[in-house]
């Protein structure tokens, strides 16, 4: 484990402009976005703000658990796949076609993991696109 207290002496001796670049560094490294707005020492002390807020985000990103499942492309099956989105959504026949027609739509807003899946591969199996998102 890293010497916490040298790491605090050598970030509190970082100029603004290093500690902008550290700030570049580390949202690119993990994947996130400094949040604005943390008081004045998360202004200050990016590293800390990045290490604190960072983390949480990517934690947050890999238990996702709700998706929308969106139809990119019906392809050559529009019927199969009407009744495809019919099978598991609660909409009639008019709906399900305007919804169809109307691609890229969002099909199931907020879906568990499972019936995202489940919906991505029933559309798929009759030649739709479809993305999770």
């Amino acid at each position: 484990m890293a010497d916490l207290t040298k790491l605090v002496e050598e970030l509190s001796n970082l100029t603004v402009m290093e500690a902008a670049e550290l700030k570049k560094l580390l949202e690119e490294e993990w994947g996130v976005e400094a949040a604005s707005g943390g008081g004045m020492m998360m202004a200050a002390m990016p590293a800390v703000a990045g290490a604190a807020a960072g983390g949480a985000a990517v934690e947050e990103a890999e238990e996702k658990t709700e998706f929308d499942v969106v139809l990119t492309d019906v392809g050559p099956k529009k019927i199969n796949v009407i009744k495809a989105v019919r099978s598991f959504t609660n909409l009639g026949l008019a709906d399900a076609k305007s919804l169809v027609d109307s691609s890229p739509a969002t099909v199931l807003e907020a879906a568990s993991k499972e019936a995202a899946e489940d919906a991505k591969a029933k559309l798929e199996a009759e030649g739709a696109t479809v993305e999770l998102k």
